[in-house]
């Protein structure tokens, strides 16, 4: 398995491994390449990918550049540690079911965390789905140094509404936590 910079030819197979671990039409093309061009800055890129020794991409990390993402109303910059400018934003993770627990996740992290330091930030922030499985975001979060900021409720359900995600547990009505969380970038 390799870690590798997000590109434009990993794009289906993330697309593809995003809707399987998220949900229907969590992802698409024009979304993935909205979320890759946020993640560039200073000629280098905070999105990664892990592949396997048949170049199937079996994890990635959708992380966005600190000033370069929209502060909207989920989150609370009055309790972040770090000014605005300086805080990424951690989109998104997901490693494919037959791949989880192998430690992908901790070195997509790594690798994001490595680019956003160069980039200049000092902190990221993630919305991590309370209600996956085992509450395995949180905990691998947590496990990285994440501090929770703040519960909100029905986070995904514009995105049922507006994109028509269909949230894995809840379907196209998702009524699921996100828990707002810090990341100090050390």
């Amino acid at each position: 398995m390799k870690i590798e910079q997000l590109e434009a030819q990993h794009f289906s197979q993330v697309i593809q491994l995003g809707n399987l671990v998220h949900g229907e039409n969590y992802l698409d093309k024009d979304k993935l390449k909205k979320f890759y061009k946020m993640g560039l800055k200073s000629g280098l890129n905070a999105s990664f990918v892990a592949v396997n020794e048949e170049a199937q991409v079996i994890g990635f990390r959708l992380t966005y550049s600190a000033g370069q993402w929209p502060i909207d109303k989920w989150c609370t910059p009055e309790k972040w540690p770090v000014n605005r400018a300086e805080m990424a934003y951690f989109k998104c993770i997901a490693i494919h079911p037959d791949a989880q627990g192998s430690g992908i996740g901790p070195k997509l992290l790594s690798a994001s965390i490595r680019i956003l330091k160069q980039q200049g930030a000092k902190a990221g922030i993630a919305h991590l789905w309370k209600q996956s499985p085992g509450n395995g975001a949180v905990k691998y979060f947590s496990k990285a140094g994440g501090v929770l900021v703040k519960l909100h409720e029905d986070r995904w359900l514009e995105n049922c509404i507006n994109e028509g995600y269909e949230c894995p547990i809840c379907g196209n009505d998702c009524h699921c936590q996100a828990a707002e969380m810090v990341l100090t970038l050390s």
